[in-house]
């Protein structure tokens, strides 16, 4: 038995940014929150059997998402599903520090803001869940994989980024604990993936290189939406088959 097999029936559902969404890895079925839900054999075939299994899912998450769209839009289109969900993943807080890009003082008081919404969310989020019900939040990743060279992704320079990132990622984290989440540490898991392994501005969603994980800059393509599923799996206690 692995801690999957303690989530109870029902649903599971998508909430945040465009690290959840379909749109950037190749089209519907293909992003990582619906890789969770229903692996792609042919793409992943070590992971055959290794998803959420026949429970229905939908993802709420949508391109651009701020704290603000996941309090305003999506939870109370959360709190409108006839049925409870047994699952639900949250990634959020990249929109909202991108808004503040290169004015670290700004960032940072955008940080603790993030961090207060979260706190309402997973609030909001435990009261229209099923009991037992797994939440899951995930990390946010770095497309300069911790160089700082913003330049070299397209983005003008900004040289406290990383420990911007670092200290909103402490604060997801933190609020994830708070609520009794679990943290799915996408940041970790795309070490490596970004300016390491190549262009992350390449618009191609399905790259021949497979270990570079981004696409535009700021989103998972096909290979990184693999990524994020692999952090959701994780998190929720599933066995991670070998790549």
């Amino acid at each position: 038995m692995t801690a999957l097999d303690d989530i109870p029936p029902g649903p599971y559902v998508a909430l945040g940014d465009s690290i959840s969404i379909d749109d950037y890895a190749g089209g519907p079925g293909r992003g990582g929150a619906s890789l969770l839900a229903r692996n792609r054999d042919g793409d992943f075939p070590a992971w055959a059997g290794a998803d959420l299994g026949p429970r229905p899912w939908s993802v709420l998450a949508t391109d651009g998402a701020t704290t603000d769209t996941l309090l305003d839009r999506q939870l109370p289109a959360l709190a409108r599903l006839a049925d409870p969900p047994a699952v639900v993943t949250v990634t959020i807080g990249g929109n909202d520090v991108l808004g503040s890009y290169g004015n670290t003082a700004a960032a940072l008081r955008t940080v603790r803001t993030v961090g207060e919404r979260l706190d309402d969310a997973l609030g909001q989020i435990r009261a229209s869940t099923r009991a037992g019900a797994r939440l899951v939040v995930g990390t946010v990743y770095d497309p300069s994989d911790g160089t700082g060279d913003a330049p070299a992704v397209g983005l003008p320079p900004w040289p406290d980024v990383v420990s911007v990132l670092d200290e909103l990622n402490t604060t997801l984290r933190a609020a994830a604990r708070r609520h009794g989440a679990l943290i799915a540490d996408i940041h970790q898991h795309f070490g490596g993936h970004g300016l390491a392994a190549g262009n992350p501005a390449s618009p191609d969603p399905r790259p021949d290189n497979r270990e570079l994980w981004y696409c535009q800059v700021i989103e998972p393509n096909a290979w990184g939406a693999h990524g994020v599923r692999a952090a959701f799996w994780e998190a929720l206690g599933g066995p991670l088959p070998s790549d």
